[in-house]
């Protein structure tokens, strides 16, 4: 379990996290999902002593980081996977590493089967493609069959086969009440992978609830209907309190009734449809609106400026 109260950093004039407070539970995979600059990565490092809190503590189960006599047992960390000697190979990297912790060698062969390394287990990291690298350091950090685990970005650099892998590790640690804990900006792949997401923004949790909870308060369900009547089913709508927008000819969007009313009434005026499809929001969606002032950058809508292109064949002479 990881537990952090009123957890504060500042650098100079800028304040990185600002008073957080939220709580990690074993047996489920938490997400961490926030903009750049938003304070995710201070977090992490605050989590696992390598920056100290301005103000606040945050504790892995029950003590802080550094308390712990045998950390690698308790806390396994993937902060920065090219945080690693590049002259080494990689079973020599995980080797150093167990030797700081008395832990035997058969560990540091099962984390390289466990992760994929076997290949590439004599060849100096330096070589190595991200996605190696990645799965080194996911090695590490299972090094020391931690209780918890804090993975910043994980599948970055993994292939479609790594990111899966990824997925699963996570959810069969958490199975057997582990706490886990990563971050990403694949959206999709958090919504696949976590069982509950905190957001942070400029600082401060803008959410901390079940994957589930935070999709149906985008409040942007609608149904999706098709028909060659529809314009007379958009006639009886109106009577109704559903908002109706045509996207195009025999094509509506419905929002503020459910895909079993719109059925209902469509057979009950004999109405032919072609499609009725309930449409839910998605994390990303849901993160989206969460996040909107949150952002240190924000980009412009190239489709908003697209007829403002400039016209090149009309300038050829």
């Amino acid at each position: 379990m990881i537990e952090a109260r009123g957890l504060t950093k500042r650098y100079g004039a800028k304040t990185a996290v600002d008073g957080v407070t939220f709580t990690v539970q074993p047996g489920q995979v938490t997400g961490f999902l926030g903009p750049n600059g938003a304070g995710k990565s201070t977090t992490m490092r605050m989590i696992v002593g390598l920056d100290r809190p301005t103000a606040g503590e945050v504790t892995v189960n029950g003590k802080p980081y550094a308390a712990h006599r045998s950390p690698l047992g308790e806390v396994g960390a993937l902060l920065d996977a090219k945080a690693v000697h590049t002259g080494r190979t990689a079973r020599n990297h995980l080797l150093a590493m167990a030797a700081t912790h008395g832990i035997p060698t058969k560990r540091v062969d099962e984390v390289i089967e466990l992760t994929g390394l076997r290949p590439v287990a004599s060849k100096r990291v330096g070589g190595f493609s991200l996605g190696m690298g990645q799965r080194l350091g996911i090695a590490a950090a299972l090094l020391g069959d931690p209780r918890t685990l804090i993975l910043d970005e994980p599948v970055n650099g993994l292939d479609p086969e790594g990111v899966v892998w990824v997925r699963n590790i996570a959810k069969f640690l958490a199975s057997e009440g582990r706490t886990v804990f990563l971050s990403s900006h694949l959206m999709s792949e958090v919504a696949l992978t976590a069982d509950h997401v905190i957001v942070i923004g400029k600082g401060r949790i803008l959410a901390d609830a079940p994957v589930s909870e935070i999709v149906d308060g985008a409040a942007r369900k609608l149904v999706r209907v098709r028909s060659p009547q529809a314009t007379v089913l958009a006639e009886l709508l109106k009577g109704t309190s559903a908002e109706v927008h045509g996207v195009e000819p025999g094509l509506l969007e419905i929002r503020g009734t459910d895909a079993a009313a719109v059925g209902e009434l469509a057979a009950s005026a004999r109405v032919v449809l072609h499609e009725l499809t309930p449409v839910a929001s998605t994390l990303e969606e849901a993160y989206m609106s969460l996040t909107a002032d949150s952002v240190e950058y924000q980009s412009e809508d190239i489709a908003a400026h697209a007829g403002a292109q400039p016209d090149l064949e009309g300038s050829k002479s």
